[in-house]
Formats: structure tokens, C-alpha cells, sequence
């Protein structure tokens, strides 16, 4: 067997996930990204380079995880970062785009993990993502702020459940290098005169704190807010 790590990113074609499966294959892991598109996901393996492969995986498919994922032989290290945006309000809400990103984040995640804890060993890790809505609710966060909330109590079961495989989250605030906050300036330097370090959040402080709750061995059910310090204001 590979003496090399064994990386999964579920939703590892851009953004966070993608950042940190870049990561990981500069370190020479072994390195399985997913995403909705074979196509796509195979093409954007081939640009993350070294021992990385794409496989195609639906979250909101939720009866074809398991098969999804068959290739999948071995995992060290899993980061579950897929998600789907939904902007809704109470007053005018939309049942079905709600439906869509809870499945994604609570029951999507939560059958990855079915699918692969029989392919984890007891040192190994799984991160989820959040985000700090979950802590600070927006007009339209409606169905963002249940699924991080869900995602911070989801980690503590999981921990308790798939021990002695460790189990935290990660949530971060706005992200100001990702491609969806590129055309909004406003609300990337909002969220950078908030933090009580006056710098915005990267992609790159992202990646290393995932790594953190990866590797650091006495760090298990643990929701770590990535945000300057925001939530202290």
C-alpha cells in the first residue's frame, strides 16, 4: 500500500475545495476531487496536476453517493466542501431551493461519510465547512444560516459516532480571494473593516486551518470560526 496520503475533496473544483486539493497534491498526495460534471471535474483534476483524479458526484442525488464513490479505496484525510448558494427569505421562500442546499450540506455530507468510514482508518480526519452565517444571519440567509447551524451540531455527532476518527468544521467568513466575492467589492471590504485584524479572510488562511484540524490529533468535534475575529464585535 502507498505510504503516500490519500486526500478526498467532495466539491474540490473551485473555490476552498479546490484551493486545498491544490495544496495537497503540491505536497505529492494522493488526491480524489469531486463535482457535479465528469467532464468538468476530470478536466480541472488534470490542471491541479500530480496524483490527482475527478470523479463525478451529485450531493443532491442522494441515493447515488454510495455508488458514486465505489472507487474510492482508501481515505486519510476527507474535506466535505460542496455547497449550493440559496438566497431566501421567510417572506418570500422558495421550499424547493431550500430542499436543494439542505440536502447538499446535511444529508449529502452526512452520506459521504456513510459511504467512506468503512475506507478510513482510526488516525484518520474529515473536516466539514461551514461558514459564519450560522453566528451572523443576513436578510436572505434563511436556509444558509440552518445548514451552518446544522453543520456545527452535525460535527458533534459525528465525532461521537465515527470515533476514533476525528471529525471538525470550519467556518470561515466572507473569503475575500474566492471567485464568487471577486465582483463585490463592497461586501469584501465590509467584511475586512469588521475583523479586528483589519485583513480580509483567504483562501490560503482557509487551507492552512483545514490542514490544522487535519493533522493536529487532539482537536476533534470542533466548530473553529475563521474570521479576524469578527464575532468578538
Amino acid at each position: 500500500m502507498s505510504d503516500r496520503t490519500h486526500v478526498v475533496v467532495i466539491g474540490g473544483t473551485s473555490g476552498l475545495g479546490r484551493h486545498f486539493a491544490q495544496s495537497c497534491a503540491e505536497r505529492g498526495s494522493d488526491v480524489i476531487i469531486t463535482g457535479r460534471t465528469e467532464d468538468r471535474t476530470k478536466g480541472i483534476a488534470d490542471e491541479i496536476g500530480g496524483r490527482t483524479r475527478g470523479l463525478a458526484l451529485d450531493l443532491t442525488d442522494t441515493a447515488g453517493i454510495e455508488a458514486g464513490l465505489a472507487d474510492v479505496r482508501r481515505v486519510d484525510r476527507l474535506v466535505l466542501a460542496a455547497l449550493d448558494r440559496d438566497h431566501n427569505t421567510v417572506r418570500d421562500y422558495r421550499p424547493s431551493d431550500a430542499t436543494r442546499l439542505l440536502t447538499v450540506k446535511l444529508v449529502g455530507y452526512t452520506a459521504v461519510l456513510h459511504a467512506l468510514a468503512p475506507r478510513m482508518a482510526d488516525d484518520s480526519a474529515a473536516v466539514l465547512l461551514g461558514g459564519l452565517a450560522s453566528h451572523r444571519p443576513y436578510p436572505g440567509s434563511t436556509t444558509v444560516t440552518t445548514a451552518n447551524g446544522g453543520i456545527s451540531a452535525l460535527v458533534r455527532t459525528l465525532a461521537v459516532e465515527l470515533s476514533p476518527i476525528r471529525v471538525n468544521a470550519l467556518h470561515p467568513s466572507i473569503v475575500s480571494d474566492t471567485p464568487f466575492w471577486d465582483d463585490k467589492p463592497a461586501a469584501r471590504e465590509a467584511a475586512r473593516t469588521r475583523a479586528l485584524t483589519r485583513r480580509p479572510v483567504t483562501m490560503r488562511d482557509c487551507t492552512e486551518a483545514i490542514s490544522f484540524l487535519l493533522e493536529n490529533r487532539s482537536i476533534n468535534g470542533v466548530n473553529l470560526n475563521i474570521d479576524g475575529g469578527d464575532v468578538l464585535i
